[in-house]
């Protein structure tokens, strides 16, 4: 049976009758885990199997938010606190190598739970006067850096079965609010952006997925966040990024965005996103944003189905304990 195009969260650690007979007749394609999600492991892996049984799916793609430093959503005492991302920038000859094999070790944190994607990496550059939403979320100011860390990042969940989520496309580092809150306007030109915010996604345009970024551009684009904008989704994201992968919005429940759930999220399709993502738990607000949201079809059915045949659940045979040991060696060293 055909999927919804969208991304949905759940309201505790377990589901209740309600939020089951949502999903089983919406049949999202995805699913979305935050704090609120996280039990013991066990209680997860519980949630993680619920959500697929729902829908009847054993490999349905399930997300979390698990960067490190103050974005992460499984920690302490079940799992370890990883390192914000302007700690592997501060790394130098060695950021890529320890960020890989940081990512690597959250990806098989995620995996024994069934979290199959990780929204992760961040891939903003921050510019001297933006608000600190992204601030040490982001591996450095210099963006072949970020580009570099980045992909170190991204190869490090894919060993370990995980998919990454590069993100906020195509850029989030200049926004002088937070996009939770308001919605950020950048000024800047667009060969500024071009050298400085959209070329860590050039580089990484290989990826299997992304999440749009709720940031108005007015040189390309003065009425719309790219999330709504089919000018930046087109001219930008598939075009100067060369982006031909799985686009999914960042959270429709975001006050970036104004107007109704069902009017944002057709906003968003009508741009050219291919799935788009709710993450809250709102029973009333995921109504409505099923009720705008397509079936997963052409081609974005197709970049879904290739992001998810990059999986491989089997990872390469990691020895936990000595990369622990590694990763934490490294850190100290450093």
């Amino acid at each position: 049976m055909t999927s919804r195009a969208l991304i949905l969260g759940c309201a505790g650690k377990s589901l209740s009758a309600e939020e089951a007979a949502f999903f089983r007749d919406v049949r999202p394609w995805g699913f979305i885990l935050f704090k609120r999600n996280i039990g013991a492991p066990e209680e997860v892996r519980a949630l993680t199997d619920a959500l697929r049984g729902c829908i009847g799916s054993d490999t349905a793609p399930i997300l979390i938010d698990q960067e490190g430093g103050r974005v992460q959503r499984m920690g302490p005492p079940h799992w370890p606190a990883y390192p914000a991302g302007g700690r592997y920038g501060r790394l130098n000859g060695s950021a890529a190598t320890i960020a890989r094999l940081g990512a690597r070790l959250m990806a098989h944190d995620l995996a024994e739970v069934g979290i199959n994607v990780d929204c992760a990496p961040v891939l903003d550059v921050p510019a001297p006067g933006s608000h600190d939403i992204i601030g040490d979320r982001a591996y450095g100011t210099d963006p072949d850096a970020v580009a570099e860390i980045g992909r170190a990042v991204a190869e490090g969940l894919m060993a370990g079965g995980v998919l990454p989520v590069v993100k906020h496309m195509p850029g989030h580092g200049r926004a002088a609010c937070d996009s939770h809150h308001d919605l950020p306007i950048v000024d800047a030109s667009l060969d500024s952006l071009a050298a400085q915010d959209f070329r860590p996604f050039r580089a990484l345009a290989d990826m299997p997925m992304a999440m749009s970024a709720h940031v108005v551009f007015t040189a390309i684009d003065p009425e719309r966040p790219a999330t709504q904008s089919r000018e930046v989704i087109r001219a930008v994201i598939r075009g100067a990024i060369g982006f031909d992968g799985l686009l999914m919005t960042d959270d429709l429940s975001m006050h970036a965005l104004t107007g109704t759930f069902r009017d944002r999220t057709q906003a968003a399709f009508d741009a050219g996103i291919d799935v788009g993502l709710h993450c809250n738990g709102v029973m009333d607000e995921m109504r409505a944003v099923a009720e705008a949201a397509p079936l997963l079809s052409g081609r974005a059915a197709e970049r879904a189905g290739a992001a998810l045949a990059r999986l491989d659940p089997a990872g390469d045979g990691l020895d936990v304990p000595e990369a622990r040991a590694q990763f934490a060696a490294a850190l100290a060293a450093a």
